[in-house]
Protein backbone atom coordinates (compact mmCIF):
# COMPACT_ATOMS: atom_id res chain seq x y z
CA UNK A 1 0.00 0.00 0.00
CA UNK A 2 1.14 3.22 -1.00
CA UNK A 3 2.07 5.51 1.90
CA UNK A 4 1.25 8.99 1.01
CA UNK A 5 -2.56 8.20 0.95
CA UNK A 6 -4.09 11.07 3.07
CA UNK A 7 -7.60 10.95 4.23
CA UNK A 8 -9.39 13.79 6.54
CA UNK A 9 -12.15 13.37 9.24
CA UNK A 10 -14.47 16.16 9.77
CA UNK A 11 -16.44 16.03 13.00
CA UNK A 12 -19.43 18.37 12.73
CA UNK A 13 -20.38 18.79 16.40
CA UNK A 14 -22.52 21.21 18.30
CA UNK A 15 -19.54 22.79 20.44
CA UNK A 16 -16.74 22.66 17.69
CA UNK A 17 -16.38 21.49 14.28
CA UNK A 18 -12.69 19.68 14.41
CA UNK A 19 -11.22 18.94 10.86
CA UNK A 20 -8.39 16.03 11.23
CA UNK A 21 -5.51 15.08 8.21
CA UNK A 22 -3.82 11.52 8.71
CA UNK A 23 -2.33 9.09 6.81
CA UNK A 24 -1.07 5.47 8.14
CA UNK A 25 2.30 4.63 8.84
CA UNK A 26 4.34 1.61 8.10
CA UNK A 27 3.21 0.35 11.58
CA UNK A 28 -0.09 0.43 10.24
CA UNK A 29 -1.05 3.73 13.07
CA UNK A 30 -1.73 6.43 12.25
CA UNK A 31 -0.38 9.51 11.66
CA UNK A 32 -2.05 12.93 12.07
CA UNK A 33 -0.43 15.84 10.08
CA UNK A 34 -2.71 18.17 10.81
CA UNK A 35 -5.87 19.35 12.88
CA UNK A 36 -8.02 22.27 12.74
CA UNK A 37 -10.62 23.51 14.90
CA UNK A 38 -13.31 26.06 14.97
CA UNK A 39 -16.23 27.00 16.99
CA UNK A 40 -19.27 25.58 16.11
CA UNK A 41 -21.60 28.48 15.53
CA UNK A 42 -24.73 26.77 13.55
CA UNK A 43 -24.98 23.21 14.73
CA UNK A 44 -28.05 22.54 17.85
CA UNK A 45 -28.33 18.97 19.41
CA UNK A 46 -26.19 17.98 16.45
CA UNK A 47 -28.22 19.18 13.49
CA UNK A 48 -27.89 22.10 11.60
CA UNK A 49 -30.28 24.79 12.05
CA UNK A 50 -27.66 27.85 10.58
CA UNK A 51 -26.12 26.62 7.11
CA UNK A 52 -24.11 30.17 6.10
CA UNK A 53 -22.24 29.91 9.75
CA UNK A 54 -21.74 26.26 9.30
CA UNK A 55 -19.96 26.53 5.74
CA UNK A 56 -17.92 29.23 7.83
CA UNK A 57 -17.09 27.36 10.67
CA UNK A 58 -16.23 24.20 8.22
CA UNK A 59 -13.77 26.57 6.02
CA UNK A 60 -12.15 27.87 9.15
CA UNK A 61 -11.28 24.44 10.44
CA UNK A 62 -9.97 23.14 6.96
CA UNK A 63 -8.27 25.94 6.29
CA UNK A 64 -6.47 25.93 9.83
CA UNK A 65 -5.71 21.91 8.79
CA UNK A 66 -4.28 22.50 5.41
CA UNK A 67 -1.98 25.23 6.55
CA UNK A 68 -0.71 23.10 9.63
CA UNK A 69 -0.07 20.43 7.40
CA UNK A 70 0.16 21.75 4.59
CA UNK A 71 -1.90 19.46 2.67
CA UNK A 72 -4.90 20.29 0.24
CA UNK A 73 -8.35 19.03 1.68
CA UNK A 74 -10.35 17.84 -0.89
CA UNK A 75 -12.66 14.89 0.43
CA UNK A 76 -13.76 14.00 3.78
CA UNK A 77 -15.48 11.70 5.93
CA UNK A 78 -18.08 13.01 7.37
CA UNK A 79 -19.52 12.21 10.59
CA UNK A 80 -23.36 12.44 11.45
CA UNK A 81 -25.40 12.65 14.90
CA UNK A 82 -28.24 14.39 16.21
CA UNK A 83 -31.74 13.88 17.99
CA UNK A 84 -33.33 12.52 14.76
CA UNK A 85 -31.73 9.47 14.58
CA UNK A 86 -33.02 6.02 15.53
CA UNK A 87 -32.49 2.44 15.32
CA UNK A 88 -34.64 -0.55 14.89
CA UNK A 89 -34.14 -4.19 14.54
CA UNK A 90 -35.17 -6.40 11.43
CA UNK A 91 -35.54 -9.66 10.08
CA UNK A 92 -35.61 -10.71 6.77
CA UNK A 93 -34.55 -13.07 4.19
CA UNK A 94 -34.02 -14.20 0.55
CA UNK A 95 -34.85 -17.94 -1.06
CA UNK A 96 -31.91 -18.16 -3.80
CA UNK A 97 -32.23 -19.53 -7.06
CA UNK A 98 -29.21 -22.44 -6.98
CA UNK A 99 -29.40 -24.02 -3.89
CA UNK A 100 -26.69 -26.43 -4.84
CA UNK A 101 -24.24 -23.44 -5.07
CA UNK A 102 -22.34 -21.82 -2.23
CA UNK A 103 -23.72 -18.31 -0.72
CA UNK A 104 -21.69 -15.52 -1.93
CA UNK A 105 -20.86 -12.08 -1.38
CA UNK A 106 -24.00 -11.10 -4.08
CA UNK A 107 -26.52 -13.10 -1.88
CA UNK A 108 -25.93 -10.76 1.11
CA UNK A 109 -25.73 -7.86 -0.93
CA UNK A 110 -29.02 -8.71 -2.35
CA UNK A 111 -30.70 -9.19 1.54
CA UNK A 112 -28.84 -6.08 2.72
CA UNK A 113 -30.42 -4.23 -0.44
CA UNK A 114 -33.90 -5.66 0.36
CA UNK A 115 -33.89 -4.48 3.40
CA UNK A 116 -32.86 -1.08 2.18
CA UNK A 117 -36.54 -1.06 0.29
CA UNK A 118 -38.48 -0.76 4.12
CA UNK A 119 -40.77 1.52 4.01
CA UNK A 120 -39.61 4.45 6.73
CA UNK A 121 -41.97 6.89 7.72
CA UNK A 122 -42.21 10.28 5.17
CA UNK A 123 -39.04 11.61 5.45
CA UNK A 124 -36.68 9.40 7.02
CA UNK A 125 -34.01 7.87 5.24
CA UNK A 126 -31.98 4.43 5.95
CA UNK A 127 -28.27 5.43 6.66
CA UNK A 128 -26.51 1.77 8.14
CA UNK A 129 -28.09 -1.32 7.27
CA UNK A 130 -25.60 -3.50 9.97
CA UNK A 131 -26.04 -7.54 9.79
CA UNK A 132 -26.08 -9.28 13.02
CA UNK A 133 -26.47 -13.14 12.71
CA UNK A 134 -27.24 -14.74 9.63
CA UNK A 135 -29.47 -18.10 9.76
CA UNK A 136 -29.22 -20.45 6.42
CA UNK A 137 -32.09 -22.46 5.57
CA UNK A 138 -32.93 -23.85 9.47
CA UNK A 139 -29.48 -23.13 10.91
CA UNK A 140 -29.10 -20.56 13.46
CA UNK A 141 -26.61 -17.65 14.59
CA UNK A 142 -23.49 -17.50 11.92
CA UNK A 143 -21.32 -14.96 11.90
CA UNK A 144 -20.63 -15.45 8.57
CA UNK A 145 -22.38 -17.40 6.10
CA UNK A 146 -20.08 -16.82 2.73
CA UNK A 147 -19.34 -20.12 1.49
CA UNK A 148 -21.56 -22.25 2.69
CA UNK A 149 -24.44 -23.98 1.20
CA UNK A 150 -28.17 -23.04 1.41
CA UNK A 151 -31.34 -22.38 -0.06
CA UNK A 152 -32.70 -19.56 2.45
CA UNK A 153 -30.64 -16.91 3.88
CA UNK A 154 -32.07 -14.72 6.61
CA UNK A 155 -30.41 -12.40 8.80
CA UNK A 156 -30.82 -10.09 11.71
CA UNK A 157 -30.36 -6.36 11.17
CA UNK A 158 -29.61 -3.52 12.92
CA UNK A 159 -31.19 -0.38 10.67
CA UNK A 160 -30.17 3.12 11.39
CA UNK A 161 -32.78 5.79 10.16
CA UNK A 162 -32.27 9.32 9.73
CA UNK A 163 -33.67 12.74 8.44
CA UNK A 164 -33.15 13.00 4.97
CA UNK A 165 -33.68 17.16 5.67
CA UNK A 166 -30.86 16.81 8.28
CA UNK A 167 -28.20 14.43 6.06
CA UNK A 168 -28.56 16.65 3.10
CA UNK A 169 -28.02 19.92 5.06
CA UNK A 170 -25.05 18.22 5.95
CA UNK A 171 -24.10 17.02 2.67
CA UNK A 172 -25.07 20.82 1.09
CA UNK A 173 -22.71 22.40 4.23
CA UNK A 174 -19.61 20.00 2.88
CA UNK A 175 -20.38 20.86 -0.86
CA UNK A 176 -20.16 24.70 -0.29
CA UNK A 177 -16.95 24.62 1.41
CA UNK A 178 -16.12 23.48 -1.46
CA UNK A 179 -15.19 20.21 -0.57
CA UNK A 180 -16.41 16.19 -1.58
CA UNK A 181 -18.25 14.15 0.67
CA UNK A 182 -16.14 10.78 0.89
CA UNK A 183 -18.31 9.22 2.94
CA UNK A 184 -21.08 9.72 6.10
CA UNK A 185 -20.86 7.88 8.96
CA UNK A 186 -22.81 7.40 12.28
CA UNK A 187 -20.64 9.29 15.17
CA UNK A 188 -21.25 6.58 17.52
CA UNK A 189 -19.75 3.92 15.70
CA UNK A 190 -16.45 6.61 14.44
CA UNK A 191 -16.07 7.35 18.34
CA UNK A 192 -16.42 3.32 19.11
CA UNK A 193 -13.85 2.26 16.42
CA UNK A 194 -11.28 4.80 18.07
CA UNK A 195 -11.70 4.09 21.38
CA UNK A 196 -12.96 0.21 22.17
CA UNK A 197 -10.67 -2.62 22.13
CA UNK A 198 -11.97 -5.79 19.75
CA UNK A 199 -11.26 -7.98 22.97
CA UNK A 200 -14.39 -5.18 24.60
CA UNK A 201 -16.90 -5.23 21.62
CA UNK A 202 -16.51 -9.28 22.11
CA UNK A 203 -17.48 -9.39 25.73
CA UNK A 204 -19.73 -6.94 25.50
CA UNK A 205 -19.71 -3.20 25.90
CA UNK A 206 -21.54 0.32 25.85
CA UNK A 207 -19.67 3.90 24.53
CA UNK A 208 -21.03 6.31 25.74
CA UNK A 209 -19.85 9.45 23.90
CA UNK A 210 -21.11 12.84 25.45
CA UNK A 211 -20.60 15.78 23.36
CA UNK A 212 -21.56 19.19 23.41
CA UNK A 213 -25.13 19.20 22.29
CA UNK A 214 -26.08 14.92 22.25
CA UNK A 215 -24.97 11.69 24.32
CA UNK A 216 -24.37 8.97 21.27
CA UNK A 217 -24.45 5.28 22.48
CA UNK A 218 -23.18 2.62 20.88
CA UNK A 219 -23.70 -1.68 22.15
CA UNK A 220 -21.28 -3.93 21.24
CA UNK A 221 -22.04 -7.54 21.77
CA UNK A 222 -19.65 -10.83 20.30
CA UNK A 223 -18.05 -8.22 18.46
CA UNK A 224 -20.97 -6.83 16.55
CA UNK A 225 -22.81 -3.67 17.17
CA UNK A 226 -26.04 -4.77 18.51
CA UNK A 227 -27.59 -0.92 19.55
CA UNK A 228 -27.31 2.56 18.54
CA UNK A 229 -29.12 5.91 20.03
CA UNK A 230 -28.49 9.66 20.19
CA UNK A 231 -29.77 11.23 23.28
CA UNK A 232 -30.45 15.02 22.76
CA UNK A 233 -28.53 16.22 24.85
CA UNK A 234 -24.85 16.90 26.26
CA UNK A 235 -22.34 18.98 28.09
CA UNK A 236 -24.69 22.27 26.93
CA UNK A 237 -27.42 21.53 28.83
CA UNK A 238 -24.98 21.25 32.18
CA UNK A 239 -23.88 24.82 31.29
CA UNK A 240 -27.12 26.02 30.44
CA UNK A 241 -28.09 25.24 34.13
CA UNK A 242 -24.88 26.49 35.47
CA UNK A 243 -25.85 29.50 33.94
CA UNK A 244 -30.04 29.84 35.03
CA UNK A 245 -28.63 28.97 38.51
CA UNK A 246 -25.88 31.26 39.29
CA UNK A 247 -27.68 34.36 36.90
CA UNK A 248 -24.29 34.41 35.05
CA UNK A 249 -22.88 34.18 31.45
CA UNK A 250 -22.74 31.81 29.22
CA UNK A 251 -18.79 32.00 28.72
CA UNK A 252 -18.54 32.20 33.16
CA UNK A 253 -20.75 29.11 33.14
CA UNK A 254 -18.49 26.80 30.79
CA UNK A 255 -15.50 28.17 32.54
CA UNK A 256 -16.47 27.08 36.01
CA UNK A 257 -17.33 23.71 34.70
CA UNK A 258 -14.49 22.80 33.34
CA UNK A 259 -12.37 24.48 36.34
CA UNK A 260 -14.41 23.73 39.48
CA UNK A 261 -16.96 21.16 38.45
CA UNK A 262 -17.65 17.96 39.52
CA UNK A 263 -20.26 15.52 39.16
CA UNK A 264 -20.33 14.00 42.65
CA UNK A 265 -21.80 17.15 45.47
CA UNK A 266 -19.88 15.02 48.48
CA UNK A 267 -16.67 15.80 47.31
CA UNK A 268 -16.89 19.64 48.19
CA UNK A 269 -16.77 21.54 51.11
CA UNK A 270 -19.92 24.65 52.13
CA UNK A 271 -16.44 27.22 52.81
CA UNK A 272 -15.40 26.65 49.07
CA UNK A 273 -16.47 29.90 47.23
CA UNK A 274 -15.77 31.32 43.62
CA UNK A 275 -15.91 34.91 43.01
CA UNK A 276 -17.39 35.93 39.26
CA UNK A 277 -16.48 39.32 38.43
CA UNK A 278 -19.94 41.22 37.50
CA UNK A 279 -21.54 42.62 34.15
CA UNK A 280 -19.75 45.81 33.64
CA UNK A 281 -19.23 47.90 37.06
CA UNK A 282 -21.43 45.40 39.16
CA UNK A 283 -21.09 43.38 42.24
CA UNK A 284 -19.03 40.58 41.84
CA UNK A 285 -20.68 37.31 42.52
CA UNK A 286 -20.09 35.01 45.23
CA UNK A 287 -20.45 31.02 44.35
CA UNK A 288 -19.71 28.10 46.54
CA UNK A 289 -18.60 24.87 44.91
CA UNK A 290 -21.23 22.60 46.52
CA UNK A 291 -23.91 24.57 44.74
CA UNK A 292 -22.26 24.56 41.42
CA UNK A 293 -21.66 20.67 42.12
CA UNK A 294 -25.21 20.26 42.91
CA UNK A 295 -26.64 21.88 39.65
CA UNK A 296 -24.02 19.98 38.36
CA UNK A 297 -24.75 16.12 39.48
CA UNK A 298 -28.43 16.80 39.23
CA UNK A 299 -28.03 17.19 35.28
CA UNK A 300 -25.60 14.64 34.59
CA UNK A 301 -27.41 12.16 36.87
CA UNK A 302 -30.48 12.92 34.27
CA UNK A 303 -28.12 12.04 31.37
CA UNK A 304 -26.97 8.53 32.54
CA UNK A 305 -30.67 7.69 33.68
CA UNK A 306 -31.30 8.39 29.73
CA UNK A 307 -28.77 6.51 28.38
CA UNK A 308 -28.93 3.20 31.47
CA UNK A 309 -32.72 3.14 29.82
CA UNK A 310 -31.14 2.60 26.50
CA UNK A 311 -29.15 -0.22 27.87
CA UNK A 312 -31.47 -1.92 29.79
CA UNK A 313 -34.02 -1.41 26.79
CA UNK A 314 -31.12 -3.22 25.04
CA UNK A 315 -31.30 -6.38 27.41
CA UNK A 316 -28.31 -5.93 29.28
CA UNK A 317 -30.21 -7.25 32.36
CA UNK A 318 -30.48 -10.59 30.09
CA UNK A 319 -28.13 -13.68 30.61
CA UNK A 320 -27.56 -13.53 26.71
CA UNK A 321 -26.85 -9.79 26.26
CA UNK A 322 -24.43 -8.54 29.59
CA UNK A 323 -22.02 -6.42 29.08
CA UNK A 324 -18.96 -7.95 30.07
CA UNK A 325 -16.73 -5.12 30.16
CA UNK A 326 -19.04 -2.39 30.95
CA UNK A 327 -19.04 1.04 30.10
CA UNK A 328 -16.47 3.30 27.87
CA UNK A 329 -16.67 7.23 27.93
CA UNK A 330 -15.42 9.16 25.57
CA UNK A 331 -16.58 12.69 24.15
CA UNK A 332 -15.42 16.31 25.58
CA UNK A 333 -18.26 15.55 28.53
CA UNK A 334 -16.32 12.40 29.93
CA UNK A 335 -13.83 14.90 31.22
CA UNK A 336 -16.22 15.83 34.00
CA UNK A 337 -14.24 15.43 37.38
CA UNK A 338 -15.43 12.77 38.90
CA UNK A 339 -17.51 11.62 36.43
CA UNK A 340 -16.57 7.75 35.84
CA UNK A 341 -17.12 7.03 39.73
CA UNK A 342 -21.47 8.73 39.07
CA UNK A 343 -21.93 6.04 36.37
CA UNK A 344 -20.49 3.61 38.09
CA UNK A 345 -22.76 4.40 41.19
CA UNK A 346 -25.66 4.94 38.93
CA UNK A 347 -25.25 1.87 36.78
CA UNK A 348 -23.32 -0.99 38.81
CA UNK A 349 -21.30 -1.64 35.46
CA UNK A 350 -17.50 -1.11 35.72
CA UNK A 351 -16.09 2.62 33.80
CA UNK A 352 -13.68 3.64 32.30
CA UNK A 353 -12.69 7.17 30.02
CA UNK A 354 -11.56 5.93 26.71
CA UNK A 355 -9.32 8.20 24.91
CA UNK A 356 -7.89 7.93 21.32
CA UNK A 357 -4.54 6.86 21.15
CA UNK A 358 -4.88 3.07 20.83
CA UNK A 359 -4.66 4.01 17.23
CA UNK A 360 -2.48 6.83 17.18
CA UNK A 361 1.62 6.68 16.18
CA UNK A 362 3.50 7.12 19.15
CA UNK A 363 4.90 10.49 18.58
CA UNK A 364 1.74 12.11 18.33
CA UNK A 365 0.47 14.94 19.86
CA UNK A 366 -1.05 14.52 23.79
CA UNK A 367 -4.07 16.95 23.00
CA UNK A 368 -5.15 14.72 19.98
CA UNK A 369 -5.55 11.62 22.91
CA UNK A 370 -8.24 13.80 24.66
CA UNK A 371 -11.41 12.10 24.37
CA UNK A 372 -12.85 15.16 22.89
CA UNK A 373 -11.10 14.04 19.84
CA UNK A 374 -12.32 10.63 19.43
CA UNK A 375 -15.06 10.98 17.05
CA UNK A 376 -13.02 12.93 14.42
CA UNK A 377 -9.99 10.01 15.23
CA UNK A 378 -12.74 7.48 13.87
CA UNK A 379 -13.82 9.36 11.29
CA UNK A 380 -10.30 9.86 9.43
CA UNK A 381 -9.33 6.05 10.59
CA UNK A 382 -12.92 4.98 8.59
CA UNK A 383 -11.61 7.54 6.18
CA UNK A 384 -7.66 5.25 5.53
CA UNK A 385 -9.90 2.39 6.17
CA UNK A 386 -11.89 3.12 2.92
CA UNK A 387 -8.92 4.38 0.90
CA UNK A 388 -6.99 1.16 1.43
CA UNK A 389 -9.63 -1.18 -0.12
CA UNK A 390 -10.15 1.11 -2.69
CA UNK A 391 -6.13 0.99 -3.57
CA UNK A 392 -6.25 -2.69 -3.38
CA UNK A 393 -8.79 -3.70 -4.99
CA UNK A 394 -9.26 -1.14 -7.95
CA UNK A 395 -6.88 1.50 -8.94
CA UNK A 396 -8.12 2.44 -12.08
CA UNK A 397 -11.78 2.18 -12.54
CA UNK A 398 -12.19 4.18 -9.17
CA UNK A 399 -10.65 7.66 -10.48
CA UNK A 400 -12.21 7.30 -14.04
CA UNK A 401 -15.88 6.97 -12.50
CA UNK A 402 -14.75 9.65 -9.88
CA UNK A 403 -13.51 12.46 -12.92
CA UNK A 404 -17.02 11.51 -14.87
CA UNK A 405 -18.84 11.99 -11.82
CA UNK A 406 -16.98 15.52 -11.61
CA UNK A 407 -17.69 16.31 -15.07
CA UNK A 408 -21.52 15.29 -15.89
CA UNK A 409 -23.37 14.34 -12.77
CA UNK A 410 -26.49 14.36 -14.86
CA UNK A 411 -25.15 11.39 -17.71
CA UNK A 412 -26.11 8.69 -15.92
CA UNK A 413 -26.01 5.86 -18.74
CA UNK A 414 -21.77 6.55 -18.00
CA UNK A 415 -21.70 6.36 -14.69
CA UNK A 416 -23.43 2.60 -14.39
CA UNK A 417 -21.70 1.15 -17.54
CA UNK A 418 -18.34 2.31 -14.81
CA UNK A 419 -19.99 1.19 -11.78
CA UNK A 420 -20.72 -2.32 -13.61
CA UNK A 421 -17.05 -2.10 -14.11
CA UNK A 422 -16.47 -1.46 -10.85
CA UNK A 423 -18.51 -4.05 -8.82
CA UNK A 424 -16.88 -6.72 -10.79
CA UNK A 425 -13.43 -5.67 -9.70
CA UNK A 426 -14.28 -4.91 -6.23
CA UNK A 427 -16.45 -7.70 -5.21
CA UNK A 428 -15.67 -7.13 -1.04
CA UNK A 429 -14.44 -3.74 -1.15
CA UNK A 430 -17.66 -1.81 -0.92
CA UNK A 431 -19.66 -1.03 1.80
CA UNK A 432 -23.47 -0.55 2.10
CA UNK A 433 -22.32 2.97 2.91
CA UNK A 434 -20.78 3.84 0.17
CA UNK A 435 -23.24 2.87 -2.20
CA UNK A 436 -25.37 5.41 0.21
CA UNK A 437 -22.97 7.85 -0.53
CA UNK A 438 -22.98 7.55 -3.87
CA UNK A 439 -26.84 7.48 -3.99
CA UNK A 440 -26.19 10.43 -1.76
CA UNK A 441 -23.93 12.47 -4.33
CA UNK A 442 -26.03 12.18 -7.29
CA UNK A 443 -28.95 13.86 -5.17
CA UNK A 444 -27.43 16.32 -4.28
CA UNK A 445 -26.03 16.71 -8.08
CA UNK A 446 -29.27 16.75 -9.29
CA UNK A 447 -30.81 19.01 -6.62
CA UNK A 448 -28.61 21.72 -7.96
Amino acid sequence: MENNKIAVGLDIGTTKIVAMIGRKNEYGKIEVLGIGKAKSLGVKRGVVNNITQTIQSIQQAVDEAESVSGQRINEVVVGIAGQHIRSLHHSDYITRAHADEVIEESDIENLVNQVHKLVMLPGEEIIHVLPQEFKVDSQPDIKEPIGMYGGRLEANFHVVVGQVSSIRNIGRCVKSAGLNLADITLEPLASASAVLSQEEKEAGVALIDIGGGTTDLAIFKDGIIRHTAVIPFGGNVITEDIKEGCSIIEKQAELLKIKFGSAWPGENKETEIVSIPGLRGREPKEITLKNLSKIIHARVQEIIEHVYLEIKNYGHETQKGKLIAGIVLTGGGSQLKHLRQLVEYITGMDTRIGYPNEHLAGDSDDVLSSPSYATAVGLLMEGLEKQSTIIEEEPAVVQEKEVNADLNPTEESQEIVEEKQEEKTVKRGKSFLEKFTERFKEFLDNAE
